[in-house]
């Protein structure tokens, strides 16, 4: 009789699975689907129940230091270990109602892919208005990043944007040969411009820009993300520090290919130029920015490959050479028809800096070597990767905050096409160009932003 039961028990079990236990199997089972609560989630909180998604650990806020200033960040506890790389502070937006607003003008690629997207992750800047000249993508876009129906104007109703006090910025993502128009019409409707680079297609365009703004008594800046870029800002600190000794030659190249004969880059009037004015401005801007001073005499030379109808209107290659005071030669050369590179590399007396992708929207690698007795000491700084479209376009937002100059103003776009200038006339006449007597660097500039 016993064995039956003992075999029906069996089968029952197999069945039903728990249906029968032994106590030596309870005990067993019990053990296991505790241990899986503590570590899962299965013991009803308080009672020591088995149920799926509940746990009887109690959640707890960590302790955290509150400022009370808002703009001040939370302060959590310390838990990382000092020999790891620190976290840097948590974020500190503004409430939505005291951010400034922004109207992008022109959603192509620059827009879609980067400006809209950061734009969210802003601390104090926000997007309350777009220009286009496509309704069906403007619905689309307006709908996707909650702007509102009467927010939105098309490049013939764009005046009209003066009368919206929702709208503190407006921010010029066009082709170059349309910046100064809708920067000269965005000033009259009082509004301050951030433009992208390069300013315009002149440096006589970009002075009728900078007297339109002055003249409206809005702030004008330019859109130099990398001088906002931490791992761009880190060498140019390292290098003005002299830790690596006094630079004496910088190497700088900035290439992509393209595709497109059709698109707005490849002609003339809407480009300004090819390469250079595109990416090539990278370089020049970019060096002046790290060595804190400016050319006095340029060199170059240009080359377009015959019959490539990419290569119509605009110059497919420019290599270029700049003097400086410190006696630093500059080697630059940008290229629109071979794979993409973006790199510069400052040499010192004593060792040298180098950041690759350093005129990518993300990926920067900074490295260093230096001298030690025997050894090359060669070190990789890892920095945090940050939105370098929302880092500029908070400054410019702080600025308007503050009533400070941005740090790239128009002045500084102006500077970089003179120089440009001269790199064209360098290479139509085959011989070096003496630059005229140029502003201090330091003049050129609003007052240095703090950055996290």
């Amino acid at each position: 009789m016993k064995q039956q039961l003992d075999s029906q028990n069996s089968a029952s079990e197999n069945n039903a699975g728990f249906s029968y236990l032994s106590r030596k199997r309870f005990l067993s089972e019990t053990k296991k689907y505790l241990a899986v609560g503590v570590m899962g989630g299965l013991v009803m909180e308080g009672t020591g129940s088995v149920a799926f998604g509940q746990s009887n650990i109690m959640a707890m806020s960590p302790p955290a230091q509150v400022p009370v200033d808002k703009s001040e960040p939370i302060v959590l506890e310390k838990w990382k270990s000092e020999v790891d790389q620190q976290s840097g502070p948590t974020p500190t937006p503004m409430p939505p109602d005291q951010r400034i607003g922004y109207a992008v003008v022109g959603l192509g690629h620059l827009s879609l892919e980067e400006i809209l997207p950061a734009l969210n992750s802003c601390k104090n800047s926000k997007l309350t208005a777009l220009v286009s000249g496509s309704p069906e993508k403007m619905k689309k876009v307006a709908s996707q990043y909650g702007v509102k129906t009467e927010n939105c104007y098309s490049y013939e109703t764009y005046d009209q944007i003066k009368n919206n006090k929702e709208v503190d910025v407006i921010y010029i993502v066009l082709p170059n040969g349309l910046h100064k128009e809708y920067t000269i019409r965005g000033a009259k409707a009082g509004k301050h411009i951030l433009c992208e680079k390069p300013m315009a297609n002149s440096s006589q365009e970009c002075r009728e820009m900078i007297d339109a703004c002055a003249k409206a008594g809005v702030k004008l800046m330019v859109a130099y993300r990398i001088q906002y870029q931490p791992h761009n800002r880190k060498l140019r600190e390292l290098v003005q520090s002299k830790e690596f000794g006094s630079p004496k030659f910088v190497e700088a190249s900035n290439c992509q290919a393209s595709a497109n004969p059709d698109h707005w880059r490849h002609k003339i009037k809407l480009a300004g130029g090819g390469a250079l004015p595109d990416i090539g401005l990278y370089c020049l801007n970019t060096t002046r920015f790290v060595l804190g001073e400016e050319p006095t005499e340029v060199f170059a030379y240009q080359y377009t490959t015959p019959g490539n109808p990419l290569f119509t209107e605009v110059e497919e290659m420019v290599s270029w050479q700049m003097r400086f005071p410190s006696g630093v030669i500059a080697s630059c050369s940008t290229n629109y028809n071979v794979h993409e590179s973006r790199r510069y590399r400052v040499l010192c007396e004593k060792g040298w800096l180098n950041l690759d992708k350093a005129y990518a929207y993300k990926g920067q690698e900074l490295t260093t070597a230096k001298a030690s007795g025997k050894l090359e000491l060669n070190q990789n700084i890892g920095m945090a990767e940050t939105d370098q479209f929302a880092i500029e376009m908070d400054h410019f937002s702080d600025c308007i905050m503050k009533n400070t100059k941005p740090f790239t103003p128009g002045e500084e776009g102006l500077q970089d096409h003179m120089l440009m200038e001269a790199i064209y006339q360098s290479a139509k006449d085959g011989k070096p160009v003496k630059i005229k007597a140029s502003p201090a660097t330091a003049k050129l500039h609003g007052p240095e932003p703090e950055l996290d």
